[in-house]
């Protein structure tokens, strides 16, 4: 029997236990009256083909030049934005994406985060594809962890262990999307959509980090006995 979305949630919550993604610094932002927000907002630019860890490096800049807000980024000289984002790579066109987005809000919204996110979801997502250099997954991180809208987030990550699984679906960003959703809501009230969205997400990050490489880690896996892939691979072994 294929395991569902809701049993992956379960067996990985209970391997890997709460993740409580997405890490913001929120002293800086109490100190400084800053919207933690626009912090997420960046940092699902900043990772775009990148570690996390090389994304870290980048705040730790942008925090010391008091950077995390609309204004700044708007208004920073785009050669300083450039050096500050340097380690997370790619760093000429994530700095213009910055700019772009920056831009935006601060015309349309005057800045205001309240004012953009509290409006019908596909709205959002509309616009924020409409930005250069936001797509899916991009949009819906932003749309997700700083706008709290319930929207599954899917990733390379998500693909792989769907592939592998296998996960019986089409392969594109929307049917992985629409499947996820479907049978989480099934399992669950609405209240929780989106936290739950957020654990999943970064639980399948974990499981893809730890055990489901690019060169897989089967043996460790906590979801071994449910995977085709590892389940051929031993049968061949044991062949």
């Amino acid at each position: 029997m294929p395991i569902t979305p809701s049993k992956i949630y379960r067996f990985l919550l209970d391997y890997f236990g709460t993740q409580n993604w997405w890490p913001v610094d929120e002293e800086y932002h109490k100190k400084n009256k800053s919207d933690p927000r626009f912090e997420i907002m960046m940092g699902a630019i900043l990772t775009q083909n990148t570690a996390w860890s090389n994304v870290e490096k980048a705040l730790v800049n942008l925090k010391k030049s008091n950077s995390l807000t609309v204004r700044k980024i708007e208004e920073n000289d785009i050669e300083n934005l450039k050096r500050m984002i340097q380690p997370t790579g790619f760093f000429n066109q994530k700095a213009t994406r910055l700019k772009i987005l920056a831009a935006h809000l601060h015309e349309t919204y005057k800045g205001d985060l309240d004012k953009f996110f509290n409006r019908d979801l596909k709205e959002i997502r509309r616009e924020l594809l409409s930005l250069k250099g936001i797509g899916p997954e991009t949009a819906d991180s932003m749309l997700l962890y700083a706008g709290n809208h319930p929207i599954f987030v899917v990733d390379a990550y998500t693909k792989r262990i769907c592939k592998r699984l296998p996960v019986k679906i089409g392969e594109s960003y929307d049917d992985i999307q629409q499947y996820f959703e479907e049978h989480l809501q099934q399992s669950f009230p609405e209240k929780d959509f989106a936290p739950l969205y957020k654990e999943l997400h970064a639980l399948i990050v974990q499981l893809a980090k730890k055990c489901c490489k690019n060169k897989p880690e089967c043996k460790k896996c906590p979801l071994k006995n449910h995977c085709e892939f590892n389940l051929s691979k031993s049968n061949t072994l044991t062949d």
